[in-house]
């Protein structure tokens, strides 16, 4: 428990100065380019001089208000940078109503440039500390230990979760399983070591001291009466150790759930978004928008990579594919052409090399692709294309991968809820390591987008994108 508070404090103190040093730097910034250059009477000087240093204190102590600092959401989620924005933008409204109740004439210009200045400015030493910070727990440092109370399923289910995301933070150490009847010293599935079973307050605490957990998280099938679970809370938050309650959904985002309290019981509504009536007109139209924005800025390097392809092997520049779009509907895909005229007829001949995670084929040196291809390829260059099937409608910008009809006909039913929404670009599956995912990790990424779609979301993954195409991870 020492180490994970050794942890929250270093981190806390160094968000602190980091703060600090961005707001002066962005406050202190904004007055020299409004006021550096241009005599101003003294008062004003003196006057903006004080507002500056002011501002600043309470820009610092807003972020530590807003809690842009807990340790519990460093390293993971939006949780942060939504803090970090809201903080600032409630400072600089409240600056604007004080001056318009006093009649105190702010500088717009002034305001122009500290705002927009200091929020970049933390969304980015923030992002910095954040690499810094997945880079520390990849090595197993800077990590909440964990004491996982619950039913033997819902244990290993946990503990499998978050060992896959080590940047969360909470590392499992051990387990605690009241009221089980047989009595195992380790977990059979997560390998954990079980500290327990009995189903009081006294056995717990006794094993949080034994494993130095710094917090329980508490899952489905937890045999404890709920004024035992009340009580545990009590003696926990006595000892500054965290309580996290883990219900049982899985790929469920932050937005669809919902809490209300009823005869004293937090009530947990999940809802599922829907893409219609407004929301499916925002999506077009930023379709729309940002693919006839990409086909003219891109319209000279697709000349080039066309006559690349024409020059390199004879046949189309362009490879048409039916693919299937939203609701099971066909449509004809546009790819530059990557591999030699007749590669689907080698297809058959290649099928025992097939590398794939199972229903995808796929081959890391595949004989069929052309030299261009392969450059192509690597950096998706291929799909730009694409653009034109966005543009037309078949297609989305961000959305799940574009199956081919023989691979719907072996859809099992929940896979088939993939062609709920239009096939993208991109999508998680493109940003979380493409070819180099199994089956099973690729549906769930496209059912968890179709499942917790929103428009930020969309902005996020194209985001994503960019560093996935550079970085060329699982590209072939």
């Amino acid at each position: 428990m020492r180490n994970a508070l050794d942890w929250r404090i270093k981190y806390s103190r160094r968000l602190a100065v980091i703060d600090a040093a961005v707001v002066i730097w962005a406050v202190a910034g904004a007055y020299i380019v409004r006021f550096g250059f241009e005599e101003t009477t003294g008062d004003q000087d003196a006057t903006y001089v004080w507002l500056s240093i002011v501002l600043a204190l309470v820009w610092w102590f807003m972020l530590g208000a807003w809690s842009s600092r807990a340790s519990r959401i460093l390293g993971t989620g939006s949780d942060e940078y939504k803090r970090v924005a809201a903080a600032s933008l409630w400072l600089f409204g409240l600056v604007a109503i004080v001056s318009y109740v006093f009649r105190f004439d702010t500088a717009r210009g002034y305001v122009g440039v500290a705002l927009p200045a200091g929020v970049f400015g933390l969304l980015l030493a923030r992002w910095h500390l954040r690499q810094h910070l997945s880079v520390e727990r990849g090595r197993g440092n800077s990590m909440s230990r964990l004491l996982l109370m619950g039913g033997p399923s819902a244990v290993a289910h946990l503990a499998s979760s978050l060992d896959k995301a080590t940047q969360s933070g909470y590392l499992p150490v051990a387990a605690y399983i009241p009221g089980q009847q047989d009595h195992p010293e380790v977990e059979a599935k997560s390998g954990l070591e079980v500290l327990g079973y009995k189903p009081d307050t006294e056995s717990i605490m006794a094993a949080i001291r034994r494993c130095g957990a710094d917090a329980v998280a508490v899952s489905a099938g937890v045999q404890l009466h709920p004024q035992t679970l009340r009580h545990l809370g009590w003696e926990l938050a006595a000892r500054n150790i965290g309580l996290i309650m883990a219900p049982a959904l899985t790929d469920i985002a932050g937005p669809r759930i919902h809490t209300q309290q009823v005869a004293g019981l937090p009530l947990i509504h999940v809802t599922t978004p829907t893409l219609e009536g407004g929301q499916r007109v925002a999506k077009r139209l930023f379709d729309i928008v940002v693919a006839g924005f990409l086909i003219v800025v891109f319209a000279p390097l697709m000349a080039i990579i066309a006559l690349m392809v024409r020059i390199d092997t004879r046949g189309p520049t362009l490879f048409r594919q039916e693919r299937v779009g939203i609701e099971g509907t066909h449509f004809r895909m546009l790819k530059f052409r990557s591999m030699v005229v007749d590669a689907e007829l080698q297809l058959a001949e290649l099928a025992h090399r097939n590398e794939g995670n199972g229903i995808l084929f796929k081959i890391k040196d595949d004989p069929r692709i052309t030299r261009v291809g392969g450059f192509l390829r690597k950096y998706s260059l291929d799909e730009l294309p694409q653009l034109f099937n966005i543009f037309a409608g078949s297609m989305s910008l961000v959305g799940p991968r574009p199956p081919l009809p023989s691979e719907v006909e072996v859809y099992e039913q929940d896979v088939r809820r993939r062609l709920l929404v239009k096939p993208g670009l991109t999508g998680l599956w493109q940003v979380s390591g493409r070819s180099n995912l199994s089956w099973q990790d690729s549906v769930r990424l496209d059912l968890y987008y179709v499942e917790n779609w929103s428009l930020a979301g969309d902005l996020v993954i194209l985001l994503r994108t960019v560093r996935a195409v550079f970085h060329s991870t699982g590209a072939y």
